[in-house]
C-alpha cells in the first residue's frame, strides 16, 4: 500500500469504530464539544490550507516580495468577501458554504472514481446527519447564521438526506467490485454521518480524512518529503490565521461562548476554502501531477 491507501484505511477503521461506538459513549456536554472540535480543526484541519503557498509558489513561480504580496492580499480580498457575506447575506454565505464545501470534499476519492460517486461522498458528512441529527444540526446553524437561514437550509438537507444515504451506499456496493478500499472509506464516511454526533462526524472526516489526505497529497505534488520543509511552508500562514483569529474572537465578543466558537470556526473555514480551491482544484482537476514552475 502507498501512502494515501494507507491513509484512507486508517481512516476508514477509526471512523467505523468510532461510529459503533458514538451512541454508547453518549452526548458530550455542549461546550466542551464545541471546544474539542475547535482545537481539533485547528491544529489537525487548518494546517493543510496552510500549505497553500506550495501550490501558489509551483503554478504561478512566486519568487519576488511584490509578487507574494499580490497573492497575500488576493487572498486576503476573497476571505474577506465571504466574511462579508455572512454579514449581510447569512443565507446565500450558508447555501454556498455548505456547497462548496461538499464539491471541495468530492476531490477526496482517487483518480478514476465516477463523478456521482464523487459527489455523494462529498456531501455525505454534510447532507446525511440531517436525517438523523436534525435538531442538533438546526442549532448549530442557526448558531452560525441565524435561526431563519437555519430554517431553509435544514428544510433542503432533510429532503435530500435519505436519497443520499440510499444512493451513496449503492455506489459503495458498486465501486466494492473495482476498488475495495475507496468503496470502505465511502461506506466508512456514511456510517460516520449516521451514528456519530454532527460535528464529531464532521471534524473526524475532516481532520482525519480530507486533511489528511491534502498532506500527502501536497508532499508527493511539491516532490519534497522533508516534514522540516513543510512545516516551513506552513509556518507564516498559520502564523496569520492565528492573528485573524483572535481579532475575530475580540470581535464577536458579545456574542454567546457556543455561537463564538461556531462561527469563528466556519466562518473562518468558510473564508479560507473559497481562496484555497481557486488554488488546489486547479492541480486536482488535472490528477495531483507535479507541479510546474511558471516563468516569474
Amino acid at each position: 500500500m502507498n501512502a494515501l491507501r494507507i491513509q484512507g484505511f486508517v481512516f476508514s477503521l477509526g471512523a467505523i469504530l468510532l461510529a459503533l461506538t458514538a451512541t454508547a459513549i453518549g452526548q458530550l456536554d455542549s461546550q466542551i464539544e464545541l471546544l474539542v472540535v475547535a482545537a481539533l480543526i485547528v491544529v489537525l484541519g487548518v494546517p493543510h490550507g496552510a500549505l497553500d503557498t506550495i501550490f501558489a509558489r509551483q503554478l504561478y513561480g512566486l519568487r519576488s516580495f511584490r509578487s507574494w504580496l499580490i497573492f497575500g492580499l488576493s487572498y486576503l480580498l476573497m476571505s474577506a468577501f465571504i466574511v462579508g457575506l455572512w454579514q449581510f447575506q447569512p443565507t446565500i454565505f450558508l447555501l454556498g458554504f455548505l456547497v462548496i464545501s461538499a464539491a471541495h470534499f468530492s476531490g477526496d476519492p482517487p483518480a478514476g472514481t465516477p463523478w456521482p460517486a464523487r459527489a455523494l461522498y462529498g456531501g455525505a458528512v454534510i447532507v446525511i446527519p440531517a436525517a438523523f441529527h436534525s435538531v442538533e444540526i438546526m442549532r448549530l446553524l442557526s448558531l452560525l447564521a441565524g435561526e431563519d437561514p437555519a430554517a431553509l437550509v435544514i428544510s433542503m438537507m432533510r429532503f435530500l438526506a435519505w436519497p443520499w444515504l440510499v444512493g451513496l451506499f449503492f455506489t459503495a456496493a458498486y465501486l466494492a467490485r473495482r476498488d475495495w478500499l475507496t468503496a470502505l472509506e465511502i461506506g466508512a464516511v456514511g456510517l460516520l454521518a449516521i451514528l456519530a454526533p454532527p460535528l464529531i462526524s464532521f471534524v473526524v472526516f475532516f481532520c482525519g480524512m480530507h486533511s489528511a489526505r491534502h498532506i500527502i497529497r501536497t508532499i508527493n505534488y511539491s516532490g519534497r518529503s522533508s516534514p522540516g520543509v513543510i512545516l516551513l511552508a506552513a509556518l507564516l500562514p498559520m502564523l496569520g490565521v492565528l492573528i485573524g483569529s483572535v481579532a475575530a474572537w475580540h470581535f464577536l465578543r458579545d456574542t454567546s461562548l457556543d455561537a463564538r466558537i461556531i462561527q469563528l470556526v466556519f466562518v473562518g473555514l468558510a473564508a479560507l476554502t473559497v481562496p484555497h480551491m481557486a488554488l488546489v482544484e486547479r492541480v486536482r482537476l488535472s490528477g495531483w501531477t507535479k507541479g510546474r514552475v511558471s516563468k516569474p
